[in-house]
């Protein structure tokens, strides 16, 4: 199995058909918008995923190695807001991996974050904000929810909270390749799953009432099953969808768009990778879901998953959702229509590198992480320009 290096952190890879009309059609244009990248940050180690808490206008960046970094008022504040670097195994596929704050952050100073601890395994866990707002109470954590690692990679890793408030907490199938250990489509374990939460209830969480499994045949905390690794999702601020891009084994690479209230749903790993059979010629993929974009090796090796942007810059671009591939270091996107992956187009802004992530702040701008210790903003080509010029 083929597995890249992302900084430190090897992502496997999903696809897509290359025959696929979506994938190989001309991309066109979307309105008359240039986009460019405004830098916000560099010289950072491996910087994994940025985001906010809600109505806050700083930015939060997660580097690899254990930092959660501060960005206020467009400069990267010399303390770390949190630094759990001693609790952590860093490299790989490992390490700290994405945060979430609660959605009211605001009175409560609750944010939660996902890491491999000194084990290997996953750890989500809850902090508080301290006295001063930017800084962190180091002291304050509080083990949600712990899940043992088989292997090193496919540790998925993202947590965030969905319209509903849970919490949801995305996990790889365990590692090696192939998913050897079945766990994608076994529903009695955690691995390979989207699960979701209510960290507002019970201690340290309670089942909510509307989880598939609840009644019994699975695990109460799954979501959705059938993942191999969902390194990166989102849900639609406006839209009401999540998005959900699994990376794939050898082939393919894929994106997926549901419902946002759809839980129970089966994306396929290990029977299929993307909308092709997996460990045999024929199976059955009835009742799976199916990805709305795929794409081959030929355009890469490993979908980033990004955002739908709902920010106030671009508006013509609002609904559009953008993502990247970590060894191509293209910028492309594509509208949801009526279920259907619309207007394609990759977006002319230069090389990105190893795309490690994106991000999105609470204003709904985006933003792309990069291996080379960068972190952009998605801005209008006349903003970048304006900024160059002074």
């Amino acid at each position: 199995m083929r597995e890249m290096l992302v900084v430190g952190l090897m992502l496997s890879l999903s696809a897509c058909s290359e025959n696929d009309a979506l994938s190989q059609r001309e991309l066109p244009e979307t309105g008359d918008v240039v986009l460019a990248l405004d830098t916000v940050a560099s010289g950072l180690s491996s910087p994994l995923y940025l985001t906010a808490p809600a109505g806050d206008a700083r930015q939060f960046i997660v580097e690899q190695g254990g930092r959660i970094l501060v960005v206020e008022n467009g400069s990267v504040l010399s303390t770390p807001f949190l630094d759990i670097g001693s609790k952590i195994t860093s490299g790989g596929e490992r390490g700290l991996l994405s945060v979430a704050f609660h959605p009211r952050y605001a009175s409560n100073g609750f944010f939660y974050v996902n890491y491999t601890d000194l084990s290997g395994d996953t750890r989500v866990e809850r902090y508080r904000v301290s006295g001063n707002r930017n800084a962190a109470d180091p002291t304050s954590a509080k083990l949600i929810i712990t899940i043992s690692q088989p292997f090193s990679n496919h540790n998925g890793g993202l947590v965030m909270f969905g319209p509903d408030g849970m919490l949801y907490i995305g996990m790889g199938d365990g590692g090696s390749g192939g998913d050897p250990q079945g766990h994608g489509q076994n529903r009695q374990s955690l691995l390979g799953k989207i699960l979701r939460l209510n960290v507002d209830l019970g201690d340290p969480y309670s089942i909510p009432p509307d989880n598939p499994y609840v009644g019994g045949g699975g695990r109460p905390e799954i979501w959705a099953n059938g993942m191999r690794n969902p390194w990166r999702f989102s849900f639609d601020r406006v839209g009401g969808f999540l998005y959900v891009a699994d990376v794939g084994q050898n082939q393919w690479e894929e994106i997926n768009a549901v419902a946002s209230q759809s839980g129970g749903l089966n994306y396929g790993w290990n029977i299929a990778e993307g909308n092709h059979c997996y460990a045999s010629s024929a199976c059955d993929l009835s009742g799976l879901v199916r990805p709305v974009l795929e794409y081959g090796r030929s355009q890469g090796c490993s979908v980033t998953g990004g955002f739908v942007y709902r920010g106030t810059r671009m508006t013509a671009l609002s609904g559009t959702y953008f993502y990247s591939d970590y060894c191509s270091g293209w910028l492309r996107s594509f509208r949801l229509v009526n279920g259907a992956a619309t207007e394609a187009r990759e977006w002319p802004v230069g090389d990105l590198g190893n795309v490690l992530s994106f991000g999105e702040d609470s204003a709904g701008e985006l933003y792309v992480l990069s291996s080379s210790g960068h972190v952009y903003r998605l801005v209008p080509a006349t903003t970048a320009r304006a900024r160059q010029n002074r």
